[in-house]
């Protein structure tokens, strides 16, 4: 019976967790034609200020606020949190005369945005929000009001904001998105602004990590195999690029030495190769490289410029000291 009790339980519990995934995703659905001509003007309007972004809100729309104002710095675009109740005690002075301030807010009737809807109006400073209703006081302070309607909370009792801060997460993202768009965001830029951790890692390029000048293990064709293996020992990465003219033109490796044991003591390094190394340019990312690395199952690969000069060695040791990954 504490068993049947117990699955009861359970299974009531799944349902619940399903069903608030889906109101929450079927809401974000729902707000996209609704509000699209809203966001395109707002992400004009913030595209062409000159000053930062100023995101503001109260209670768990603050949390929203200042997710978004975190995402728009990631993206380059300069924006600051400001809370609302804050903002009546001296931090008004944040906002820049070029600023547009953005609000979020899901009634639009929170008092402690009274004196900064104020302050917006008095100093003409564009106001977007994102609410339920263009008819709510802050909806009607707005130069661009982003309005996604009522919608149905997925807390159990229907009262926590659960489903409109997620609306409203989803707003923000999509005007920072659209900005960053109209920025030509690179993913040099993105890495400018996380230069630490897996993302900043991810976008390495292999011309920041690859093995330069005199730590190169660089052999010409008619070098007797014997020098080639004091060269490889000597810089340590298994392996010797063989060039001729500044061109690489082949490898060795130490599976291609124990493939031809047999011959090697009478071999020159042009013996040895079978043709061009594999290949990447300095200005690929280090994931990229990292990739075909893996794919080829080597432990290094040949940097060449463009012209076919070497550049460098990129071995899979410094990629993964770096912290890059797949």
């Amino acid at each position: 019976m504490q068993t049947n009790k117990r699955q009861n339980r359970n299974m009531s519990l799944e349902y619940i967790m399903s069903q608030a995934l889906t109101l929450e995703a079927e809401a974000i659905q729902s707000v996209v034609s609704k509000t699209r001509n809203e966001l395109s003007e707002a992400v004009r309007l913030i595209f062409a200020s000159q000053g930062p972004l100023i995101v503001s809100g109260v209670g768990k729309s603050g949390h929203i606020a200042r997710k978004v104002a975190s995402t728009f710095c990631s993206l380059g675009k300069r924006a600051a949190f400001l809370h609302a109740s804050e903002a009546s005690h001296g931090d008004l002075g944040i906002i820049h005369e070029d600023s547009v301030v953005l609000v979020f807010s899901n009634s639009g009737e929170t008092t402690e945005l009274s004196d900064l809807l104020a302050f917006s109006k008095e100093y003409f400073i564009p106001l977007i929000s994102i609410t339920a209703s263009k008819l709510s006081t802050l909806g009607k302070s707005s130069q661009v009001a982003i309005a996604y309607g009522k919608v149905v909370e997925a807390c159990v009792n229907g009262l926590a904001p659960t489903t409109s801060t997620t609306v409203a997460l989803a707003l923000g993202d999509a005007l920072a998105v659209g900005v960053s768009h109209l920025s030509d965001i690179t993913p040099l830029d993105f890495r400018r602004y996380h230069p630490g951790g897996k993302l900043g890692a991810r976008l390495f390029k292999v011309e920041d990590l690859m093995q330069t000048g005199d730590a190169l293990p660089i052999v010409t064709g008619p070098t007797p195999m014997q020098d080639v293996i004091l060269t490889m020992s000597g810089k340590g990465f298994g392996t010797a690029i063989v060039c001729e003219g500044g061109c690489p033109i082949g490898a060795i490796t130490d599976g291609d030495m124990r493939r031809n044991i047999d011959r090697l003591w009478q071999s020159s390094a042009d013996d040895l190769i079978s043709g061009p190394p594999l290949t990447i340019e300095p200005k690929a990312t280090a994931a990229s490289a990292l990739q075909l690395m893996y794919r080829e199952g080597i432990t290094s690969i040949v940097v060449v410029e463009e012209g076919g000069r070497l550049a460098g060695l990129l071995h899979i040791h410094d990629c993964l000291r770096a912290g890059v990954d797949q």
